[in-house]
């Protein structure tokens, strides 16, 4: 049976982040892959749902690689002008850097597990959300590209598992505990691979 409710759960401003996530990333896709990157928004605003996530939560799921991928401060004033503060203020706290180029992938890394520490409930939810994905879709592609997966990333297969491993090591709180039991066990995964 499916039940409705009286209000939908998701208006209109869920509808219009899912046409900016559209807009904003069609032309993207997965490093090393045909795979849209739209499917990785969507399925991170998913596990947020899931995860008993409000609106704003899955507005930021679906848009949290914007600012870092797609333009920036602009991007960023943009979705903040839309969809406001703490929507902005999520994706702030799940965005690695804002400038072009990209500081070093250890250094990035390094200062977004050192955010994630004292970051809000929101963006832990959504930082797990995205990592669980990420890491599923690791698992996925090893299993057909085998040890070659690696050269995707800027960290390697040793850099790779030790930022899950560090990710999952500060992420351990009370909230999203099914999230993080299950990033724990994709994360054990990974170091079975190592």
């Amino acid at each position: 049976m499916n039940l409705q409710t009286p209000e939908p759960l998701l208006g209109d401003r869920f509808e219009a982040a899912l046409v900016m996530t559209y807009r904003l990333h069609r032309s993207q896709v997965r490093k090393g892959s045909p795979v849209p990157y739209v499917a990785h928004l969507l399925s991170v605003a998913a596990l947020v749902l899931e995860d008993g996530g409000d609106e704003d939560e899955a507005i930021a799921a679906l848009l949290h690689d914007a600012v870092e991928d797609q333009g920036g401060s602009v991007i960023r004033e943009l979705v903040r002008v839309t969809f406001g503060d703490r929507v902005c203020e999520i994706i702030d706290g799940c965005t690695e850097s804002m400038v072009q180029p990209k500081p070093p992938w250890k250094e990035r890394k390094l200062l977004h597990l050192e955010k994630v520490v004292t970051a809000s409930v929101s963006v832990r939810r959504v930082t797990m959300a995205d990592k669980l994905h990420n890491v599923r879709s690791l698992l996925a592609d090893y299993e057909r590209f085998g040890e070659e997966l690696w050269a995707r990333f800027g960290g390697g297969k040793v850099g790779t598992i030790w930022y899950y491993q560090e990710m999952v090591k500060r992420l351990q709180v009370g909230e999203s505990v099914g999230m993080m039991r299950s990033l724990s066990e994709a994360v054990g995964r990974l170091e079975g691979l190592s």
